[in-house]
């Protein structure tokens, strides 16, 4: 059943990605005297997970210094506050907000003095009960600084650390909150990395020649010197003191679930998640999409960045030219895309330019990653055709998204996700397409090459790996 929002236009809402909350890195590099430069490469590396703000903590002999602001990595930083951030370890951040308000305050890392010491903390996820857990906190005395999930993860290690060592209080911690997180976390003479029990956001470890490295994605070891060694496992602590690495199961129960979106749009490219390597699995899912939905056309184009490796995938099955039809201003930030409805239309011109001589008088083939509400897609058929385009058919590299997500992915409500209220026929239609085709569940699956028992799928068929709490949408649970 459609459920309807009468004041809800779907060609006029602004936003039409998945957007992912964030990025961390930690480096463990006790004889390096320049670590936060290393942190500030890998956060490079990772600014694709988050532009909103960034931030490094550095740890020397338990005392933490740190410097975090809105902004890209490159505009955050300089020489001389990178000079500052001396220490053995540290960690750094870059955020997308999808819990909280966008300001300096809900930057990351946390740092958190308490009894025991000072603890930073930089976390990537989502907790589904966070909010209990801060009224119960709150209830108890305990004043929160930012409206972010990520404090109530370091207050409850603080809290739990006045009896128990830092590792056990951890573990304590994971054992209330329920959700989605990759934790970097320093303290005392120690670097930890955290993968929630179901491993649903990555995280990976990396060597190098002073030690060790965690970060989101294994792209930003090879710009920090660091080699691959192999991703955290879901439920698993690794905790790197006097320059080793120790490994911790703190629950191993849970099902394997790591999000099927890090394949299909978040994780760049050159990154191994889970042992499959991205790109890989985006060029897989092209060539499946071809034999799923194959269609007659000059030309297989895609929508930059997202959709190119996934076109050039169909383009080979198909036997159809790729080429460039859509040219990308990578030079656009968010600021430009403001709330009125004069900015809604001008922002994918912005963004994406046709070229005309390229598409005039052929039948395109458009491959994209999704279409969450079908805004940006529209306006990107309505500008092919009016450079000329004798027939555009889309093909999507994910199956349609009918679901919301609560795991780190800032999708709308379900009244909002265009595939949960409309047919594909209907989308085909209300974004002017000649044609619309999805990879199918199984598709995209068989493309990863993971079993569908070790992937969250929930965006497209509703199945969560963990009991929602309806307090996290009051649209989800209507009618589904």
């Amino acid at each position: 059943m459609i459920i309807q929002d009468k004041d809800f236009n779907y060609m006029e809402t602004p936003w039409d990605k998945l957007k992912e909350e964030c990025g961390v890195v930690g480096v463990y590099a006790p004889e390096k005297k320049d670590i936060a430069r290393m942190v500030y490469f890998g956060l490079h590396a990772l600014q694709h997970r988050g532009q909103e703000s960034a931030g490094i903590a550095s740890n020397k002999s338990g005392k933490i210094q740190y410097y975090k602001e809105m902004g890209l990595v490159q505009e955050v930083f300089n020489d001389e506050i990178i000079e500052r951030l001396q220490g053995d370890i540290s960690i750094g951040h870059v955020r997308y907000s999808t819990t909280g308000e966008s300001y300096v305050a809900n930057a990351q890392p946390l740092v958190v003095y308490h009894k025991g010491g000072s603890l930073a903390l930089a976390h990537n996820g989502n907790l589904v009960n966070a909010k209990e857990i801060r009224d119960e906190l709150q209830d108890n005395g305990v004043i929160f600084q930012t409206s972010i999930d990520s404090e109530v993860i370091a207050s409850l290690i603080a809290r739990y650390s006045k009896d128990r060592s830092i590792e056990e209080a951890i573990v304590e911690t994971t054992k209330r909150i329920k959700g989605s997180y990759a934790l970097v976390i320093t303290f005392g003479n120690k670097l930890i990395g955290v993968r929630d029990p179901n491993g649903i956001r990555p995280l990976s470890i990396g060597k190098h020649e002073n030690g060790y490295v965690l970060a989101s994605e294994s792209c930003a070891f090879s710009v920090m010197g660091a080699e691959f060694v192999r991703d955290v496992q879901a439920g698993e602590m690794v905790i790197i003191e006097d320059n080793e690495i120790k490994s911790e199961i703190y629950n191993g129960t849970s099902k394997k679930a790591a999000c099927v979106f890090e394949f299909v749009y978040f994780s760049r490219p050159d990154s191994i998640l889970d042992g499959k390597n991205v790109y890989m699995a985006r060029r897989n899912a092209g060539i499946i999409l071809a034999k799923e939905h194959p269609v007659d056309a000059d030309m297989v184009i895609a929508v930059p960045d997202s959709g190119t490796v996934a076109a050039i995938g169909y383009a080979q099955e198909s036997g159809i030219p790729f080429g460039e039809g859509l040219i990308k201003n990578r030079y656009v930030g968010r600021t430009f895309i403001q709330p009125d409805q004069r900015m809604r239309e001008l922002s994918v011109r912005l963004k994406l330019n046709v070229l005309k001589d390229n598409i005039r008088g052929k039948r395109i083939i458009m491959i994209d990653d999704s279409i969450v509400r079908g805004t940006t897609s529209g306006k990107i058929v309505s500008m092919l055709k009016e450079a000329g385009a004798k027939e555009v058919h889309i093909r999507i590299s994910s199956p349609p998204v009918a679901h919301s997500c609560y795991f780190g992915i800032d999708t709308p409500s379900r009244r909002h996700l265009v595939a949960a209220n409309h047919s594909i026929d209907n989308i085909s239609e209300m974004i002017g397409a000649d044609s619309l085709g999805y990879i199918s569940v199984e598709g995209l699956i068989d493309a990863i090459g993971l079993s569908k028992n070790d992937l969250c799928t929930a965006c497209f068929d509703g199945c969560y790996p963990m009991e929602v709490p309806k307090s996290c949408n009051k649209y989800v649970f209507e009618k589904e």
